[in-house]
């Protein structure tokens, strides 16, 4: 769920901008998606596209702008940086998808995939949002997470805190299932300077390849991916 800044047209604005994101659509879709009037949605949509963040495609229908990409050129986020050169060896050796996580409040973003060149695959599109109750990301961000936000999960959650300590005993997580039938995943946790944990990196894919012990494979080579990228912080 996205946080409310409190100030209306900007939060109704970035909701129109989230609603395009999963698809092209016109002013019907765009109202049944966002619950907006027919008024609001169109004068919002009219008006990030006069400022390029939505555009056009052939058939009419609103799409996201070029001023997005242009803008996200210009952003400097040293996580993405640490993390370049790790996530793609990472791929090559386990030949499986890999992630990122972010947590925010009470979910997790995905801020860097990449996928296998063929093969069945476990695709999670960067920047999108997934609650925090199931898959061995959430496990990660939610074992080093201030006591509120667990309490807050873990009512909803597909695991106990039991297995959040056992996630910080050994240094990882893994889960099969939990979160999408037939995929099979496993995390291991980024640290700053300081020793926070500020990421999650993954490797997913299908239970058939990976296994429903994920971790008993992949757990010694994610958790170098995972050193490698807190080093390069």
């Amino acid at each position: 769920m996205r946080q409310d800044s409190g100030i209306g047209v900007l939060d109704k604005a970035v909701g129109v901008l989230h609603s395009i994101a999963d698809s092209p659509c016109g002013l019907a879709e765009l109202c049944e998606r966002t619950g907006l009037p027919r008024a609001t949605a169109h004068r919002l949509a009219a008006g990030l596209e006069t400022h390029r963040l939505l555009a056009r495609d052939g058939e009419g229908r609103w799409r996201l702008g070029p001023a997005l990409t242009e803008l996200a050129a210009h952003v400097n986020d040293p996580l993405l940086a640490a993390s370049a050169a790790v996530l793609p060896e990472l791929r090559e050796i386990t030949g499986e998808s890999v992630q990122l996580y972010r947590r925010e409040g009470t979910s997790r973003i995905c801020v860097a995939a990449l996928e296998p060149p063929s093969g069945l695959r476990d695709t999670v599109p960067v920047g999108a949002r997934m609650p925090m109750t199931a898959g061995s990301g959430a496990k990660v961000l939610l074992a080093y997470s201030d006591a509120d936000t667990q309490q807050a999960v873990l009512s909803e959650a597909k695991f106990t805190d039991r297995a959040l300590a056992e996630v910080r005993k050994r240094g990882w997580a893994q889960s099969a299932a939990e979160r999408e039938p037939g995929v099979a995943s496993v995390s291991a946790p980024v640290r700053d300077a300081k020793g926070a944990v500020i990421a999650a990196i993954s490797v997913s894919g299908p239970i058939d390849r990976m296994g429903r012990r994920p971790g008993v494979r992949w757990a010694t080579d994610l958790l170098a991916a995972a050193d490698a990228v807190t080093r390069r912080l």
